[in-house]
């Protein structure tokens, strides 16, 4: 016993000490953290030579799913009942038409690479994520939060995280059967939307109450303590109605983000959620086995290149047909399609979870993640300049031609004039 206690903390310390070198030395490049942490898992797992250096990959996956319950809650924690009501309906529109527009197209590509039935499905749903997160740090870095199109995004994303996390419940609970079945499908939807509505009717009506209750007493201790308990609470009820587990801690946070005290509660999560999401993202690069990337190379970057033309497509046509202008149609797209994100690893690990999908896709998912990652920045940034510049020049050619129209018209009026 005390032998394995020893392992766990000498596991411990290494993804501690060597998560904190890499992350650093990614904020130095100006490069999402994020990133930094998958990089430690690649360096200390158990696929890089010439050793691992963690002992015990039973006890990574289970900080790997604290990491993900607490993530998802704190990522529901953003989200209050209001916020989503306030997103509007050209967003729902937007995010829908992107969701599953690129989840069918990414599924049929999958498909015609050769993957298997569920493995397309789990990588379809990954492809089809937007990182809200990096998307709006990267807007926030270049000073663009207050175009109308960060606004349209950041209210696309908030709906699309909604419709993937409730998709990845179902997806998971058909998948652990090994057998596709109508029947099932049903059911698992039935559950799912009851869940979620008995969580956003009945739970709002209860739980932000509980915690207000809980918040008179001024104890931060007691608070933050009340607050992980409803997220693993949900996320226990979920699992046991044969849902996703992130799904359960999503709608926790929504409802903890209802109660009076939500900006306390988050200031004091956040530490919390810090150390298992690092954890989780950790434990994703530990399981990558980079030594397949022969094999899944050229279909993760055709489906990169499927999943940003889908997204883009997809958003900019639902954008146009609302009659939103141009530019900002143009920007939402460009916005929208240009990064995966942390649950895009969560969806891959889920699939694999439950036994529905093959690993190889945690690897593919994690480069397809890091790629996109990349170059997120440099599509938002030099696309919006590119756009302005044709905008500019296309309201330019509009001004010159409206200025040539009278004089034709004049110069006609005068040629007809008798001599």
């Amino acid at each position: 016993m005390e032998a394995q206690i020893g392992q766990i903390l000498q596991d411990f310390a290494v993804i501690m000490i060597i998560a904190s070198v890499m992350t650093l030395a990614f904020y130095k490049l100006k490069q999402p953290v994020v990133i930094g942490f998958i990089v430690a898992g690649i360096v200390i797992g158990p696929y890089s030579p010439p050793f691992s250096l963690i002992h015990n990959l039973d006890i990574l996956n289970l900080f790997a799913e604290l990491g993900v319950i607490l993530l998802l809650f704190t990522v529901g924690m953003e989200f209050p009942i209001q916020k989503l009501r306030d997103v509007g309906r050209k967003a729902i529109i937007i995010a829908s038409s992107e969701a599953f527009g690129t989840l069918v197209i990414g599924f049929i590509v999958a498909l015609s690479l050769g993957l298997g039935f569920y493995d397309s499905l789990f990588i379809a749903l990954a492809i089809s994520v937007t990182s809200t997160v990096i998307i709006m740090r990267v807007l926030g870095e270049l000073k663009m939060m207050k175009d109308e199109s960060a606004t349209l995004i950041l209210g696309t994303t908030i709906i699309e995280d909604i419709i993937i996390i409730s998709l990845l419940a179902i997806f998971q609970s058909t998948g652990s059967s090994g057998e596709i079945s109508i029947n099932e499908i049903i059911i698992s939807i039935g559950i799912t939307l009851a869940f979620i509505g008995g969580v956003l009717i009945v739970g709002s009506k209860i739980i932000p109450k509980l915690l207000d209750i809980v918040a008179r007493t001024n104890q931060h201790d007691v608070l933050i303590v009340a607050a992980v308990g409803v997220a693993f609470g949900f996320a226990f009820i979920s699992f046991q109605l044969g849902i996703s587990v992130a799904a359960g801690a999503f709608f926790a946070g929504v409802l903890v983000a209802e109660s009076r005290s939500h900006a306390v509660t988050s200031v004091l999560a956040n530490p919390v959620k810090d150390i298992f999401a690092a954890l989780f993202f950790v434990s994703v690069g530990a399981l990558m086995d980079f030594s397949l990337i022969p094999k899944f190379i050229v279909p993760a970057l055709i489906l990169i290149a499927v999943s940003i033309a889908a997204k883009f497509v997809t958003v900019y046509v639902s954008s146009r047909l609302q009659k939103i202008n141009h530019l900002t149609s143009t920007r939402t797209a460009l916005g929208c399609s240009s990064s995966g994100g942390e649950i895009a690893l969560v969806v891959a690990k889920g699939g694999i979870d439950v036994g529905a999908a093959n690993p190889i896709i945690l690897p593919m998912i994690g480069t397809m993640t890091i790629i996109t990652t990349f170059i997120a920045p440099y599509v938002i940034k030099y696309g919006w300049k590119f756009t302005e510049k044709f905008n500019k020049a296309q309201d330019k050619n509009n001004q010159q031609q409206k200025q040539k129209q009278p004089r034709s018209t004049e110069s006609e009026e005068d040629s007809n004039t008798p001599m």
